[in-house]
């Protein structure tokens, strides 16, 4: 038997150790996995076959497949026709049960009337016929989620209809015709490794090495800090995402185009969801805002998060191609805004400013553009896109982009808000709408500095705003032998 005292200080000390190292025990536990998000879109189907055509319309301008507005209208009057009969039918279940009910009670206990066994026999009709409607209902409200899910956001007015439109332009350093492109200048700078990285990965790849790497960390630090200044809540975001959030986010093939998104084989037969590498951060910051009710009061919500991008899309020859312009894979810093409807617009244009704060302040020669109808993805409403100078290539090259999704997202992720004035609205919670934009895209950014400010002898001159991020290094970045 063990005496009271030994016992009682064994007791202590095992208490005391498990205080200690309950934090350590913490890490080595598996972390307790929550329930899957699984998202029901909300659709206002009777206002989306009112606006049909202007739909379709959208549809064909972005050169996506075409819509069947006559099919969609006649799935609409089918569902109102269904809906309706199913309550008759309910409305006679209840009606029968009461009559039954009371008839049980009146009827001879010995024997059933006639009366009892005819109510029975149309109750179990009855029956049948509600789980019919009911499977006819569902078939229909299935077919109209889908179609709902495959139409595209409607087009801002302004938004030039064949074209881009020249915003602004805004010019550098002046720049000789005769610069190297970053691949040349790469010769003698060793920033990156093509070959080995194709021999690693395959095609499309890089590894980033020496002052390219420091350079790659520099950018993203420089625009973090400058999106926070501007009152974006910082985030890493994951690069594994669940597939239904990125097709929520409007990441659909165009007509007669591969899907772009890499997606992950599963082990497990019952998740029909499965995962995908995110395109963009954009996807996981709309992710982390699904089946939300805001308060009004505390929107605009700002967002900046960083991440990898992942694209099937790069291959194929020529100078789109070439080095670092066009790869699988890529870190970039995205900015992403939640908002109400009457606030989107005006943050939409907040968000270019912003941007080209960041490229202004590296020195850039940009332009910004207003971008036509068959530039916009399933989920822009209007669509902005800013492009450098690539003196290497002589040509203009897409560094950055932003987006107002109005309630794209938002209903196909179920974000909303509730009103500070409730009266003044039929619905208590209203769906935000959100925005993207893109901080930082590494590579075409870099492509851009090297060629940008290059200098005859070979050397590449640092923007003096990147250099606090590059603690001990030149202002001038020299030739140096490969590592």
């Amino acid at each position: 038997m063990i005496h009271p005292r030994l016992y009682a200080w064994t007791r202590h000390i095992t208490i005391r150790y498990r205080a200690q190292h309950r934090s350590t025990r913490s890490y080595s536990t598996p972390q307790q996995q929550s329930p899957p998000l699984v998202v029901q879109p909300r659709f206002n189907y009777a206002q989306l076959a009112e606006q049909m055509d202007v739909y379709v319309s959208s549809g064909q301008s972005r050169r996506y497949d075409p819509i069947n507005p006559d099919a969609y209208r006649q799935l609409c009057t089918d569902r109102r026709a269904l809906y309706q009969q199913l309550i008759d039918l309910r409305s006679q279940q209840n009606k029968l049960s009461k009559s039954l009910a009371l008839a049980q009670k009146q009827r001879n206990k010995q024997q059933p009337s006639p009366s009892i066994t005819d109510q029975r026999q149309h109750a179990q009709v009855l029956k049948q016929s509600i789980r019919s409607c009911e499977q006819q209902l569902d078939q229909v409200e299935s077919q109209l989620l889908q179609q709902s899910l495959s139409l595209p956001n409607t087009i801002h007015p302004d938004a030039p209809a064949n074209e881009p439109v020249l915003v602004k332009q805004v010019n550098g350093p002046p720049m000789s015709s005769s610069c190297l492109d970053h691949v040349a200048l790469n010769d003698h700078l060793h920033f990156m490794d093509l070959e080995q990285a194709s021999r690693v990965s395959g095609a499309s790849f890089y590894y980033l090495q020496g002052m390219g790497a420091l350079l790659e960390l520099a950018l993203v630090q420089y625009a973090m800090q400058k999106a926070v200044a501007h009152g974006f809540y910082p985030l890493m975001t994951p690069d594994l995402v669940r597939t239904s959030v990125v097709h929520a986010c409007g990441f659909q093939p165009r007509r007669g185009e591969s899907e772009q998104i890499y997606k992950i084989q599963q082990d497990d037969p019952k998740d029909k969801d499965g995962l995908s590498l995110v395109g963009t951060a954009e996807i996981a910051l709309a992710g982390k805002c699904a089946q939300q009710v805001l308060p009004e009061a505390s929107l605009p919500r700002r967002f900046v998060g960083f991440g990898h991008a992942f694209r099937r899309e790069a291959g194929g020859r020529g100078q789109e191609t070439r080095g670092l312009y066009r790869v699988h894979q890529f870190s970039k810093l995205e900015l992403f805004v939640v908002s109400t409807p009457d606030q989107s617009d005006t943050l939409l244009h907040d968000l270019v400013a912003l941007q080209e704060d960041i490229f202004s302040s590296l020195g850039l020669t940009y332009r910004v553009l207003d971008m036509p109808h068959h530039e916009l993805g399933a989920s822009a409403h209007r669509k902005f896109d800013i492009e450098a100078w690539l003196p290497g290539r002589q040509a203009w090259g897409e560094i950055s982009s932003t987006s107002n999704c109005t309630d794209y997202q938002s209903r196909r992720l179920d974000i909303r808000y509730r009103p500070t004035h409730p009266e003044q609205h039929k619905e208590n919670t209203l769906f935000c709408h959100t925005l993207n934009g893109t901080a930082m895209a590494v590579p075409r950014v870099l492509i851009a500095l090297v060629e940008s400010f290059q200098q005859p002898d070979g050397s590449v001159l640092i923007p003096a705003v990147l250099q606090p991020w590059l603690p001990g290094q030149p202002t001038v970045w020299t030739p140096s032998p490969p590592a």
